[in-house]
């Protein structure tokens, strides 16, 4: 039997509600927005799981959750294993005054690295990125692509266990969209662990063993790609 590396047993995580924080300035209002209600599922090592939903479906904050950034109010969150997943997003993280080369060494200083060992992987990260002398300049005056270049080099190359990956495919050229989703093909050969979040029903066919349905915060289905994907481009078209 496969082991489990994240377990979740009846996640509930909730936010301030937002449409009553001008009426909280007077009078305290205990009114919450639950983002996540009553997750349950676990995720095998080496699988790829996907996951999907609309926007405002609560598969953010179940990212934050897997990061570590935040904890649930109510059920648990196990991880098995020493290496928490490691989120590669659009370089949301970068500090925009550093340097590329700078924002290598704190990210990766982040993701729990040895100075040492991100000293041995430097030149692969830089080579990888494809950001040639711009890797030298301060992250502000990068794009949006060339941020998730950096991040998705950053995070690929430090060989987590556990990878998070939130939408960063679809940035970037064709070429380098290729590049990057044959390494986590190589990724998924030697037996990494994946979870992807993405909008690209296609994608998540291609890559994915299993998926899991988000909607309102609610678990709608968990189980087979295709099965699922097809009962989600039905919703989404307005057929169910």
């Amino acid at each position: 039997m496969t082991k489990s590396v994240i377990e979740l047993n009846d996640i509930w995580v909730s936010y301030p509600d937002q449409k009553h924080s001008l009426k909280t300035l007077f009078k305290p209002d205990k009114s919450v927005f639950w983002a996540l209600k009553g997750i349950d599922f676990e995720v095998k090592k080496g699988e790829v799981l996907g996951i999907i939903g609309r926007n405002g479906s609560g598969k953010s904050t179940l990212l934050k959750l897997f990061s570590g950034l935040i904890s649930p109010d109510k059920g648990s969150y196990v991880l098995n294993g020493d290496q928490r997943p490691v989120l590669l997003s659009l370089g949301t993280g970068f500090q925009s005054e550093l340097s590329g080369i700078e924002n290598i060494y704190l990210n990766g200083l982040l993701l729990g690295q040895k100075k040492q060992d991100i000293d041995k992987r430097l030149e692969e990260i830089i080579e990888f990125s494809e950001l040639g002398d711009f890797v030298y300049k301060p992250v502000r005056t990068y794009s949006s692509g060339m941020k998730s270049r950096l991040a998705f080099s950053i995070a690929i190359t430090l060989d987590p266990e556990i990878l998070l990956i939130d939408e960063v495919l679809g940035v970037g050229d064709a070429a380098f969209q290729k590049k990057c989703k044959d390494v986590i093909l190589q990724k998924i050969k030697e037996e990494r662990t994946v979870i992807l979040v993405a909008h690209s029903s296609s994608l998540v066919k291609s890559l994915c063993d299993r998926v899991v349905w988000i909607h309102q915060g609610e678990q709608k289905a968990v189980g087979d790609t295709k099965e699922i994907v097809k009962e989600y481009d039905l919703f989404m078209a307005g057929k169910k």
